[in-house]
């Protein structure tokens, strides 16, 4: 069932909706490999470690891009997540120009409290934006909508990477890496 802003879409971008809800799995190559990388970002995040978490994020990005065969991705960490009021930013994605890579940019803050982001949540933000990335890069859809298929292949991402999913199990669409 799409969302609801699927109704103010193009015919075209509607099509795109579609394609993109259809692919519910990324299965990457070796997601034991990324186990290191993963618990030095939970490392740097539970000693409140910026530029620690930065390049943890930004080795855990490029490792799995590599591993799918698509362009790099840089992270950037910043401290307080922006809020206005409509709420807080989480991430963002910005995608490749001809004079930089494309970049994720996450925050370790909450911004009321200024509390550092629980690690589970600040990994899902991270892969989040990592599919918006992967919609272009991998899937070459023509954009990237927040569908029920998007959320499901960023679940697919982080039970893989946190071995939270047996191993074999192969649910909806599967694109392997």
């Amino acid at each position: 069932m799409p969302f609801a802003y699927y109704q103010r879409l193009t015919r075209a971008q509607q099509r795109v909706y579609r394609q993109s809800d259809e692919l519910t799995v990324i299965r990457l190559p070796r997601p034991g490999s990324l186990v290191p990388l993963v618990d030095d970002l939970a490392r740097a995040l539970a000693g409140q470690d910026r530029p620690g978490a930065q390049a943890a994020a930004d080795r855990l990005l490029r490792a799995m891009t590599a591993d799918l065969g698509v362009a790099p991705l840089q992270a950037e960490v910043l401290a307080v997540r922006p809020s206005r009021n409509w709420g807080e930013l989480h991430g963002l994605y910005n995608p490749s120009s001809a004079r930089r890579t494309a970049r994720v940019t996450v925050w370790m803050r909450t911004a009321q409290r200024r509390q550092v982001v629980k690690f589970r949540t600040f990994l899902r933000t991270l892969l989040h934006e990592l599919c918006h990335h992967l919609d272009y890069e991998l899937l070459r859809l023509a954009d990237s909508f927040h569908t029920e298929g998007f959320y499901k292949r960023e679940s697919s991402l982080l039970r893989q990477i946190l071995r939270d999913e047996p191993q074999g199990e192969v649910s909806g669409n599967d694109l392997r890496g």
